[in-house]
């Protein structure tokens, strides 16, 4: 069991439960009995220790807090993946995983009032974030219509399968859901194509674009095309919202920041405030891990927002971003993950 001043939480298995051949869900409860704050949409970012080295990894919940259930997390099996084939073939009620907590920012705005319709786009095991926001919202948004796209490959790999026909037939006049199976005979409705999207988000809609809020997780190329498609309707970026299973460093142009020297940064973080030089080539990440400073991150990559902190003085330029939008960057949202001290002295806030 973790001290009290280990920055992990002790989450122990409740159940395993499974949804397909490759896929388990993961009931848990906190071990040390307090309770674990999220928002529909986020992750719990497990994390391991292994001949001296730190891994982790991140993993949608796909439990509501607007329900009366338990955490739950759902992990489908990677062929050479370090965490999931362990989680998927051997987690067992009574194990102990450890976590950073929840985290990410694929959630719900805190006010809907100028949404009219949510569109749910998700394929394969890209369902797990989608599955625990729509619920919240057959519960906490009783009034608003939902429409669900979800791609797979055949009913037989579906994950949640039999949930969300039992959510469809239990709010029939607010939620919709399209199945789209690639096995399928007609090829015209096996995958979700651009002009296939457009043509549903047209006869479904029930509002202008601007009134429209979606919600996209699934494979790189699809949510590309999701959000390319969504665009073209006119539907704002900020109301296209995605989340990003891939961790691995996407490829980008060797760039450098415009300030390659060093400079403080000040990082505000769970009631503690703690100073440290950064410079190139050291993102804030990589700074404050050499000072023994072990900040949020799980992808290290700029994909997953694990490492977002609220900039409040001085600027950070990024090398990636994937998950932030513009409104976000408006807010000073920014990722030590990607993320370098430029001009002078920052300082940064980071929630919990």
């Amino acid at each position: 069991m973790p001290s009290a001043a280990s920055p992990y939480r002790p989450l122990r298995v409740l159940a395993v439960r499974a949804e397909t051949a490759d896929t388990r869900t993961l009931l848990l409860a906190p071990a040390d009995e307090r309770p674990l704050a999220y928002r529909a949409g986020q992750y719990l970012t497990l994390v391991q220790h292994a001949h001296g080295h730190e891994a982790r990894r991140s993993y949608s919940l796909s439990s509501s807090p607007a329900l009366p259930e338990p955490l739950a997390i759902t992990v489908k099996r990677i062929a050479n993946g370090l965490f999931s084939r362990q989680l998927v073939d051997r987690a067992q009620p009574g194990d102990v995983l450890l976590t950073t907590g929840a985290a990410g920012l694929f959630t719900l705005p805190d006010e809907l009032a100028g949404v009219r319709q949510v569109w749910l786009l998700a394929a394969g095991s890209g369902i797990t974030p989608i599955y625990s926001l729509l619920k919240t919202l057959l519960t906490t948004q009783p009034q608003l219509p939902v429409v669900l796209l979800y791609s797979n490959h055949a009913p037989a790999t579906t994950i949640f399968r039999e949930e969300l026909e039992a959510l469809a037939a239990r709010h029939p006049q607010q939620l919709r859901i399209e199945w789209l199976f690639s096995n399928a005979p007609d090829l015209a409705r096996a995958h979700l194509y651009k002009e296939l999207l457009e043509s549903l988000v047209r006869q479904h809609a029930v509002a202008p674009p601007a009134e429209l809020l979606a919600y996209v997780c699934g494979p790189l190329n699809y949510m590309r095309m999701c959000t390319y498609a969504l665009r073209e309707l006119r539907v704002p970026t900020d109301h296209i919202r995605r989340e990003n299973f891939v961790t691995e460093p996407a490829y980008v142009p060797p760039l450098l920041p415009p300030d390659t020297d060093a400079h403080p940064v000040t990082v505000r973080w769970a009631g503690q405030q703690y100073e440290f030089e950064a410079r190139h080539p050291d993102t804030i990440l990589q700074a404050a891990r050499r000072h023994d400073l072990r900040l949020p991150y799980s992808c290290e990559a700029g994909r997953c927002g694990n490492c977002v902190a609220r900039c409040t003085q001085g600027r950070v330029w990024m090398s990636y971003n994937e998950v932030l939008t513009e409104r976000d960057l408006a807010r000073g949202l920014v990722l030590t993950c990607t993320g370098y001290p430029v001009g002078g002295p920052v300082q940064l806030e980071i929630d919990g």
